[in-house]
C-alpha cells in the first residue's frame, strides 16, 4: 500500500502570518542600534530615511525567500538553497560560516547587548564583558544539561520586551516637553550612510525566517504577499515610532553617545528607578534570546556534523541528556573567544555586528543569485508563491545585499577582517580535505 507523503497542513490566518513575523524580527535591537545608527547619519531625516529603507530592503529579500521557502520547503532553509544551486561545496562554506561566524557571532552581540543593560544594575566590579561573557557561559552548560525553557518562560520573556519597548516609547512621547530642549544634531566626524544600514538592516534581521509559514497559510499564494507587507509594515512603523521617541526624549546628538539609549531616556523623566525596571526587562528579554540562539545553533552545528565526516564528532548526539553536547561546547567556546574579541577592541556589540556582518550579506547576496540559478536549472519544479516583477525584484534584492556586503567591509574595522578570515580558513579546510579525498580514492 502507497504510503502518502504528509504536508504542511494550511492552519494559519492572515493575523497569525503577521503576528509571527512581528514576533520574529522584534527583539533586542532596537533598544541598542539606534544610538549607533544615529551615530552614523547626522541629521533627524536621514536618520529616519534609514528604517524606511530597512523595511523596503527587507521586504524585497522576504519575497524572495517566500519563493525559494515554497518551492523548495527543508529544515535546511539557505543551506538547502544553496547546496542545491551551487553544489555542496558552497554548501559547506555556509555551515561553516553558521559554525564559526554568525551563530557565534550572533550570541556574543546578544550578551553584549545582555551585559551593557546588566552592568547598570551592579557594582562597577561587574562590567558589560564580564556580564557578557557569564551569560554565554552559564547557558551553554545549562543546555548541554539538557535544560529547556517551557512555552510559559518564553510567553513571560517576549511579553517583558514588549512592554519594555513600550515604556521606552511612552517615556519619549509623553514626557518630553518638560524635559530640556533636544541637542541641535550637528553632523559629527565619521558619519556612515553605508555603516547605519549595517545596523538597521541588523534590527530587521529575522524575516528570512519568517517567510518560511508560506507553505502553512490559508490561500498562501494571495496571503503570502499580504502577510508580508502587513508584517513588515507593522515593523517599520514600530521602529519608526521608537525611534521618535529617543529623538524626542533624548535629541540625535545625545543617542549617538549613549551606550544603553532605553535607559537613558527612561533615567531622564523618572530618575535612577525609571532606568533600573527598562534595564531589567532589556536584560530578562536578551537572556532569553541568547538562550534560543544557543539552541538553534547548536543544532544547525549537529546538521553540519552529519553532513561532512570532516566534522563527525559534532554529530554527536548525548542521549542521557538529549542534546547535541560536543556542537554546544564548540559554539559556546567560539562565542567566549568572540566576546574577549569585543572586550579587547573595547567596542564590544559593534565588533560583533562588524564580525558577522559581511559573511552573511556575502550568504544572503548568494541565496538571491540561488534563486536566479534555480528558476534555469530547475523550471518544472512548481512554485506555489512566486516573486512579483521577476526579475527585477530579485536583482534589486541582489544589488542591495552587495551593497550592504561592501559598506561591511568598508565601513568596518578588526571584527570585519576576524570573520573573513576565518570563512577564508573554511574555503582552505574544504580544499585541503577534497584533495586528501582524491589520494585516497586515487589510492584505492
Amino acid at each position: 500500500m502507497q504510503q502518502l507523503a504528509v504536508a504542511p497542513q494550511r492552519t494559519l490566518s492572515l493575523v497569525d502570518g503577521v503576528a509571527l513575523i512581528v514576533g520574529v524580527v522584534v527583539g533586542t535591537g532596537i533598544f541598542k542600534t539606534p544610538s549607533l545608527i544615529a551615530a552614523n547619519t547626522g541629521s533627524d531625516g536621514v536618520f529616519f530615511f534609514a528604517w524606511i529603507l530597512g523595511g523596503i530592503i527587507s521586504l524585497i529579500g522576504a519575497l524572495c525567500y517566500a519563493e525559494l521557502a515554497t518551492a523548495y520547503p527543508h529544515a535546511g532553509g539557505d543551506y538547502h538553497f544553496l547546496t542545491r544551486a551551487f553544489g555542496r561545496n558552497v554548501g559547506f562554506l555556509f555551515g561553516w560560516a553558521r559554525m564559526t561566524v554568525i551563530q557565534p557571532g550572533s550570541i556574543a552581540l546578544l550578551a553584549f547587548v545582555f551585559g551593557d543593560y546588566l552592568s547598570q544594575l551592579l557594582p562597577s566590579a561587574f562590567g558589560s564583558s564580564l556580564c557578557a561573557f557569564m551569560a554565554v557561559i552559564g547557558l551553554t552548560f545549562m543546555n548541554a544539561m539538557g535544560t529547556r525553557q517551557g512555552a510559559w518562560t518564553q510567553k513571560v520573556l517576549t511579553a517583558a520586551k514588549v512592554i519594555g519597548l513600550f515604556l521606552v516609547c511612552l517615556a519619549g512621547l509623553a514626557f518630553a516637553p518638560s524635559l530640556p530642549p533636544a541637542e541641535t544634531a550637528s553632523s559629527p566626524s565619521g558619519v556612515s550612510f553605508g555603516l547605519a544600514m549595517v545596523f538597521v538592516l541588523l534590527t530587521f534581521g529575522g524575516w528570512n525566517e519568517a517567510a518560511y509559514i508560506s507553505a502553512e497559510l490559508h490561500e498562501g499564494r494571495r496571503n503570502m504577499i499580504r502577510v508580508l507587507l502587513w508584517g513588515l509594515g507593522t515593523i517599520t512603523f514600530l521602529y519608526l515610532f521608537a525611534g521618535f521617541a529617543y529623538i524626542k526624549g533624548l535629541g540625535l546628538s545625545a543617542m549617538g553617545r549613549s551606550e544603553v539609549v532605553a535607559a537613558d531616556l527612561m533615567r531622564r523623566p523618572f530618575g535612577e528607578s525609571g532606568a533600573v525596571i527598562v534595564s531589567i526587562l532589556i536584560a530578562i528579554t536578551t537572556l532569553g534570546a541568547i538562550n534560543g540562539t544557543i539552541f538553534t545553533g547548536a543544532r544547525t552545528n549537529y546538521a553540519v556534523g552529519r553532513d561532512f565526516k570532516l566534522f563527525a564528532f559534532l554529530g554527536r548526539w548525548r542521549e542521557t541528556t538529549n542534546v547535541p553536547a560536543n556542537a554546544l561546547m564548540l559554539q559556546g567556546a567560539i562565542a567566549s573567544g568572540l566576546v574577549l574579541l569585543g572586550t579587547v577592541t573595547r567596542k564590544g556589540f559593534e565588533t560583533m555586528v562588524d564580525f558577522t556582518a559581511p559573511v552573511f550579506w556575502l550568504f544572503f547576496l548568494l541565496t538571491g543569485a540561488a534563486l536566479f540559478a534555480l528558476r534555469v536549472r530547475e523550471p518544472g519544479v512548481a512554485r506555489p508563491f512566486k516573486v512579483p516583477w521577476y526579475p527585477f525584484i530579485p536583482l534589486l534584492f541582489c544589488i542591495s545585499c552587495g551593497y550592504m556586503l561592501w559598506s561591511s567591509l568598508v565601513y568596518t574595522g578588526i571584527g570585519a577582517a576576524a570573520g573573513v578570515v576565518l570563512l577564508l580558513a573554511g574555503a582552505i579546510l574544504l580544499v585541503t580535505a577534497r584533495v586528501r579525498q582524491n589520494k585516497v580514492d586515487g589510492a584505492g
